[in-house]
């Protein structure tokens, strides 16, 4: 049994182990490979099992991998891979779902907490000198924010967004929550479904969890920012084409969103013509949400096993039944 993993890096830098893969087969594992063609096939074209998280498997690749019979995306995102061909190709697919919900959960408080209160900047100023050299006991580079009382809106209520809603209201925020799926067992007095505009209308802090669809990119561009309070602030840890960025930096530039901190942009890596790159106040950070090694040993974990339910003949998570 052939096994290829097109890019292994970013789930395992060397912090762990394809052990649990090996067991099954010959095992390649490249570092990373071109988002081209000619390249991924002559990795593939002879491979039963292909395990990819960023790198691309078109219908032009999957026509031309007759051998391939299990496609293991090492995610839970699985637009890299074209399922209705592989379908076609009776070609298995399987994702990786739920594997990081603590871990972007916890990602995006923290987020939320330096951009009131600005630890990292505060931290470099100490230790430039500036507070040796203060006058007073205390000082502030910026304006520090108090949470209790606010509104976070919360757009996307699956696994993460509802994690992120449980730990957000331990802060005492009110939670306003736009979502497909309402589902009032959760709805209390602090936490609430709204409709889109109302959500825009009445937030301090608006957080995105919800998938990219065609229904959901550019969600957050210029008209919805209009629609938002002067001042409010922008958390993105889902996917960098929720955002129209240049009307997200153009808002930041004018002040009418106060601050933006984001873990994902429209390209990965991101260019260095990405206009958040030169807005005010934008925290960026390079998609590490979802990278704790705890995370990552249960993305690890769930392949090995969503492998072994294929050869067993019930493959699990798979997303082109």
């Amino acid at each position: 049994m052939k096994i290829v993993v097109l890019d292994g890096y970013a789930l395992n830098p060397g912090d762990l182990s394809w052990k649990g893969i090996e067991e099954f087969g010959d095992i390649t594992v490249y570092d990373r490979t071109k988002f081209e063609t000619q390249e991924i096939l002559s990795r593939i074209q002879n491979a039963e099992v292909v395990f990819t998280n960023k790198t691309p498997l078109s219908t032009e690749v999957l026509e031309q991998c007759e051998a391939l019979k299990y496609i293991g995306v090492l995610a839970t995102g699985y637009n890299v891979v074209d399922v209705d061909t592989a379908k076609k190709q009776g070609i298995i697919v399987a994702n990786v779902p739920a594997y990081s919900t603590h871990a972007v959960a916890q990602f995006t408080m923290a987020l939320l907490l330096e951009m009131c209160h600005q630890v990292g900047d505060h931290n470099q100023s100490v230790h430039e000198g500036h507070w040796a050299k203060s006058l007073d006991f205390s000082y502030w580079n910026s304006p520090l924010i108090e949470l209790q009382g606010k509104t976070f809106g919360v757009i996307g209520f699956g696994r993460i967004g509802q994690a992120v809603a449980k730990l957000v209201q331990a802060f005492g925020l009110h939670i306003l929550v736009y979502s497909r799926t309402r589902k009032p067992e959760i709805e209390s007095e602090t936490c609430e479904f709204v409709e889109l505009n109302t959500l825009l209308e009445c937030s301090d802090f608006i957080s995105l969890h919800c998938p990219l669809f065609e229904s959901t990119i550019g969600i957050i561009n210029k008209s919805n920012i209009s629609k938002m309070k002067t001042g409010v602030k922008i958390i993105n840890t889902s996917r960098g084409g929720l955002i129209v960025e240049t009307d997200l930096a153009e808002a930041l530039n004018s002040g009418k969103v106060s601050a933006a901190a984001v873990d994902v942009v429209s390209e990965e890596p991101i260019k260095p013509n990405n206009p958040l790159l030169q807005a005010k106040n934008c925290i960026i950070t390079p998609h590490i949400a979802w990278a704790p090694i705890e995370a990552r040993a249960r993305l690890m974990d769930i392949t090995v096993k969503n492998l072994e339910a294929f050869f067993k003949g019930h493959p699990v998570n798979v997303v082109n039944s």
